[in-house]
């Protein structure tokens, strides 16, 4: 990205942005000591981070306020703001997790969800959606789209509220554009949800100018591992087979969606997903928040960094505030 570029965008965080491209440099040292994760993701790999659920280095701790459940054939973790004992709640957030479709978990960031959920009196419920390879797409999505119809005919007797937000990280954000597509498409329910939080999702599976563009930096994710992602959610499937809207929803019609608010760093191969994505869905008519984050990689809030601290509390302002 050019001096040029970055002065054009809604750039937030400059302050810290010695902090987060020294946090960047170190992350990519480290993992020049490891093997490089190639296009095909190794069975033993995959398998380890399925373990640890967000890739670190130990599983993260379940914590007991959340509840494991089923709904419309699907798992979910739900969790409630303290206090509520079953009474009504400020609203909804249907949340679904990130990692490139083939691992991460509904429980793999408890302290995230459960400080939404307090922070925003929000109940959450997050998605344990089947995961590619073995359940390549449609699988992921259909578990999406059918949590969300079972929250649109039952979140009023069920949580006391019928304001329905959406959201994820990564796959999970672009799962989540889907989802509100879908049940525009196929249900007529586009307005049934009043907001989407839309983190560093990839929304072109045939690949932006910044996803080819990335390169092979050992970053969180890279031009090498998105190609892989990819077919491991889409096997069989080229770049012109991508390009379709229920793959990649930058090319749908956009008409009808909630306001959204978009985040991205600017060391992200997916940047020019987010950038575009606002443009069109402000352009379909509905507003939008576009974040872009200085210094920040793909899945910065992973990692315990100041901007990862700054966006978890603009991302609870945003799902307590929007769709009332």
């Amino acid at each position: 990205m050019t001096a040029t570029t970055a002065a054009a965008l809604p750039l937030t965080d400059r302050d810290c942005l010695a902090e987060t491209l020294a946090f960047n440099a170190r992350f990519e040292a480290a993992a020049a000591t490891r093997p490089a994760r190639g296009r095909v993701l190794d069975a033993d790999l995959l398998a380890r981070i399925r373990r640890n659920r967000l890739a670190g280095d130990a599983p993260p701790v379940r914590l007991p306020q959340g509840r494991d459940r089923v709904v419309a054939g699907v798992r979910v973790r739900t969790f409630v703001p303290e206090g509520t004992d079953g009474g009504p709640v400020d609203g909804v957030y249907l949340h679904i997790h990130g990692g490139g479709w083939s691992f991460g978990s509904a429980d793999g960031q408890d302290e995230r969800l459960l400080g939404i959920a307090e922070a925003a009196r929000l109940a959450v419920v997050s998605v344990d959606y089947r995961l590619a390879p073995e359940h390549p797409f449609p699988a992921g999505p259909d578990d999406c789209e059918a949590v969300a119809r079972w929250l649109v005919g039952n979140a009023a007797a069920e949580f006391g509220t019928g304001r329905l937000l959406i959201g994820g990280e990564s796959a999970g954000a672009h799962l989540a554009v889907l989802t509100l597509l879908r049940l525009r498409d196929r249900h007529g329910l586009g307005g049934a949800f009043r907001g989407a939080q839309l983190s560093f999702g990839p929304y072109d599976l045939s690949m932006t100018p910044s996803q080819r563009s990335f390169g092979s930096r050992r970053l969180l994710s890279n031009t090498e591992s998105l190609l892989g992602s990819y077919d491991s959610f889409s096997p069989g499937t080229g770049p012109e087979e991508r390009r379709a809207p229920g793959l990649s929803p930058l090319y749908a019609d956009l008409t009808g969606l909630p306001p959204a608010r978009i985040v991205v760093g600017t060391e992200d191969p997916l940047l020019d997903d987010s950038l575009f994505l606002a443009q069109r869905w402000r352009a379909a008519g509905a507003p939008v928040r576009l974040g872009v984050v200085a210094g920040a990689m793909h899945g910065f809030t992973l990692f315990p960094l100041t901007v990862a601290d700054r966006e978890f509390a603009r991302e609870r302002e945003f799902l307590a505030a929007v769709g009332r």
